[in-house]
């Protein structure tokens, strides 16, 4: 019996490594080809001769890119949206968790049943849009128009990491808790000596969360913000392909490199700072999921 174990355990194993290896292939080839793509002779490109290594090596393209003022523009753009949101985001989220989760809070599960009850059912994309467009005028009143703070304090509520960081602060023992007020501390420092600390590996998951999705928003910035200096990278890459994409300005193309290979470079760089800072998060994620999706 046990050798049959032992031998059942050896191909899970193998099969989970085989499956695994095979996932992780599939994920990693389509960069590879972006990076190879975006580094090759316009002949091989525009011909699909790419599969896996680059030819006609030449970074002509990542030149014509970082020549763009536009680019760095859009870029700066993404990065003051993915860093102001992720705060302003997790101030909401963390006072908001904080909140829900006392039991002393009147009124309590009716404010929980109505986070979660946005989770269920979402008003639709129409009803949203309008509610940003009355954000918009509100900006419009104080004199700011197109700008990134719009998108910023718009999208800063998600209730699945409110629940998340609720669930967290939870599991936080009621006797530190009453420890630390009997020694004198205040609600905030309560909040920021005590649960805070205590959930870190959470605070990071979700702020990971929140900054990806900054990272990555496209479809909002997009309909939010029409003043193209103050768009997104994201929103940038889709001006840029629609652009190399019309058979007008194509005509004359005489570059060394393809038009896919612009693309493909704005890609790799858009992806680059994601790839430098999830190895730093990596390891609060598992154990901050767990913590904040498991409600004892």
């Amino acid at each position: 019996m046990k050798r049959k174990l032992e031998v059942s355990e050896l191909i899970f194993k193998i099969l989970s490594y085989v499956f695994l290896t095979a996932f992780a292939v599939c994920c990693l080839y389509p960069f590879l080809y972006a990076i190879s793509a975006a580094i090759s002779g316009r002949e091989a490109v525009e011909y699909g001769q790419i599969i896996l290594f680059p030819k006609d090596v030449q970074f002509d393209a990542f030149a014509r890119m970082f020549n763009n003022n536009l680019f760095w523009n859009a870029y700066s753009n993404t990065l003051f949206i993915t860093f102001y949101g992720t705060l302003w985001a997790m101030g909401v989220a963390i006072l908001g968790a904080y909140a829900l989760s006392k039991k002393r809070l009147m009124f309590r599960k009716g404010f929980n049943f109505f986070l979660v009850f946005t989770m269920w059912f979402s008003a639709g994309i129409v009803p949203q849009y309008l509610n940003y467009l009355a954000t918009g005028e509100v900006f419009e009143s104080l004199g700011i128009m197109d700008d990134k703070w719009l998108v910023v304090i718009t999208m800063g509520m998600a209730a699945m990491n409110i629940i998340l960081l609720r669930n967290a602060f939870e599991g936080v023992p009621s006797e530190i808790e009453e420890a630390a007020i009997v020694d004198g501390a205040t609600e905030f420092q309560v909040l920021t000596r005590v649960y805070l600390p205590m959930s870190k590996s959470t605070i990071a998951t979700v702020a990971l969360f929140f900054a990806i999705s900054r990272w990555n928003g496209y479809f909002w910035a997009r309909q939010m913000i029409t003043n193209s200096y103050e768009q997104p990278l994201q929103v940038y890459i889709r001006r840029q392909l629609e652009e190399f994409t019309d058979p007008e300005f194509m005509v004359g193309w005489n570059e060394p490199y393809a038009s896919d290979s612009v693309i493909y470079a704005l890609i790799v760089c858009s992806i680059i700072p994601v790839l430098i800072i999830y190895p730093f998060i990596q390891k609060y994620f598992a154990k901050g999921v767990n913590m904040g999706g498991v409600k004892e």
